[in-house]
């Protein structure tokens, strides 16, 4: 199963990540650390595609292999979700503005999401973690 974790940067993707991945016992793909392994830093319309369609390849590696998989990522457009294709999409909608304007100024509210986090608390990674192995 692909999930996705989206939102600015600052939102606390990689925050909630941290703490899900143990309970999914998932494998885990950081945008950063895929950027920097791939010495990747284009931040370009180009470069955020190229960027959704790595992290799809590894998804869908883990995925075959019959492993969940988390991937944090900004994921900023339709088009990079579309092609990143996940099973289940959580939007960390903690703050309104990220650090990054040109992120800001591009970035689009998801149509659809499965989770939809607007503040912080104790208990995100258990409630998302008990509501996706229990639709599975």
């Amino acid at each position: 199963m692909k999930i996705l974790v989206m939102g600015l940067p600052g939102s606390g993707k990689t925050y909630l990540t941290q703490r899900l991945v143990p309970l999914l016992n998932a494998a885990w793909y950081n945008a950063d650390q895929v950027r920097k392994m791939s010495n990747d830093w284009d931040f370009s319309d180009e470069g955020r595609k190229r960027q959704s369609m790595r992290m799809k390849a590894f998804a869908d590696f883990e995925k075959s292999h019959g492993r969940y998989v988390i991937c944090d990522f900004v994921c900023p457009t339709t088009e990079t979700r579309k092609n990143f294709d996940a099973d289940i999409v959580i939007w960390m909608d903690t703050i309104k503005e990220g650090r990054y304007e040109d992120t800001n100024k591009l970035f689009q509210t998801p149509e659809k999401v499965d989770f939809h986090i607007t503040e912080w608390n104790e208990h995100n990674q258990d409630d998302v973690a008990k509501e996706i192995l229990k639709n599975v």
